[in-house]
């Protein structure tokens, strides 16, 4: 079973948050929703979320990858968080799987890891985005940096994750469980 960090900023993308966490879980991986400190986490649109422990009471090294959802705010916070930016460069620096949507790919970029790399992004923070090159895509993957675009591709981002981990059957089925159209 694969063990997943999704950190949870005030201010977080609530759709994205919550898709992602709920995907991931439905593939029967354990997802640890860690804020940045004690308490819930008001998202973006006044949403309360309620992690299961804090950022600092981690034990990184149980974990197989860390999944950043987005949101303007919530973005910020992350990106000021050293904590989160030390996972971040731990895990790309052990190959383990670091992925971001929406806004989140400016952690990344906050965390020194994008050179070199494509990703995708929401288009309102693509200016931002400076030290990887951006591609026009739902999903983006370039080795072990998964991206994707916003609240709207949350569900394939999710599946792309899974597929990449366990394959496309895997995906397929929990994309048909959900009734989520993975191909256009």
């Amino acid at each position: 079973m694969k063990k997943v960090i999704v950190p949870l900023a005030d201010g977080a993308e609530e759709m994205e948050a919550v898709i992602i966490i709920d995907t991931l879980r439905r593939a029967s991986w354990e997802v640890i929703v860690a804020g940045l400190k004690e308490g819930p986490v008001t998202a973006s649109r006044g949403v309360k979320i309620f992690p299961d422990t804090t950022i600092d009471r981690l034990n990184i090294k149980d974990f197989d990858m860390i999944v950043l959802p987005g949101g303007g705010a919530g973005t910020e916070n992350l990106r000021k968080n050293e904590r989160v930016l030390e996972i971040v460069r731990e895990f790309y620096q052990k190959r383990k799987i670091v992925a971001a949507v929406c806004a989140g790919p400016l952690v990344l970029q906050s965390a020194g890891i994008l050179k070199g790399h494509k990703v995708t992004c929401h288009p309102a923070v693509k200016d931002q985005l400076t030290e990887a090159e951006r591609l026009e895509e739902k999903v983006v993957i370039d080795r072990n940096i998964i991206t994707s675009q916003g609240p709207g591709t949350s569900f394939l981002f999710a599946l792309s994750i899974i597929e990449l981990i366990e394959g496309k059957e895997k995906a397929d089925s929990l994309a048909g469980a959900m009734i989520v159209k993975r191909q256009e």
